[in-house]
């Protein structure tokens, strides 16, 4: 497994967000779905492609083999990453995705409020959408720069929360889906 990396050096300095966090954090983007503006298609109700859905499956075998299975799997509502999170509880075994409404429009306050009622000593799994899961990633990592931390559809990010409030996230890995894929034909 990658070695822990340092996210101070890598983000510079940043804010406590929280004195009561998760112990380990899974970030995971939605998969591949029908693209926005496809017609007769709301965007809040675009599920994922076929492709999209083959190609998580994989994904979420690769993610299952490198990661403990969480002990809380929150998801966003909206079709594409509710898919996705039955999908990865389906890889993990034993877990059921919560629908929690913050993830589709909480912003970036509203996912650090709904990860603060989260069990401290846990593992927690969220299934988001992008820009707001790279700017939480930042966010928790103590960096302005969400940028640099953008998702690739289906792609997922792991993180070691300090108890103690004070201290930035370690960033464990962030992974494309690409490799993920590949874990999961090891």
């Amino acid at each position: 497994m990658a070695a822990l990396v340092n996210a101070t050096a890598l983000a510079g300095r940043g804010a406590s967000w929280s004195d009561r966090v998760p112990v380990r954090l899974l970030l995971i983007r939605h998969a591949t779905a029908v693209p926005g503006g496809t017609p007769g298609v709301e965007d809040d109700e675009r599920p994922l492609t076929g492709r999209g859905r083959k190609r998580f499956r994989v994904a979420a075998r690769g993610l299952a083999r490198i990661v403990d299975r969480p002990d809380v799997l929150l998801t966003s509502p909206l079709p594409r990453a509710a898919e996705t999170a039955e999908i990865a509880a389906h890889a993990f075994g034993k877990l059921e995705p919560r629908h929690e409404r913050a993830l589709a429009r909480g912003g970036v306050e509203g996912i650090l409020t709904l990860l603060k009622r989260q069990p401290s000593k846990a593992t927690v799994a969220i299934v988001g959408h992008e820009p707001v899961l790279s700017q939480v990633l930042a966010r928790l990592l103590g960096s302005g720069r969400a940028e640099r931390f953008a998702f690739k559809k289906g792609g997922a990010a792991l993180l070691d929360l300090p108890g103690d409030g004070v201290s930035e996230g370690r960033l464990v890995w962030f992974l494309r889906p690409r490799i993920l894929r590949d874990l999961a034909d090891d």
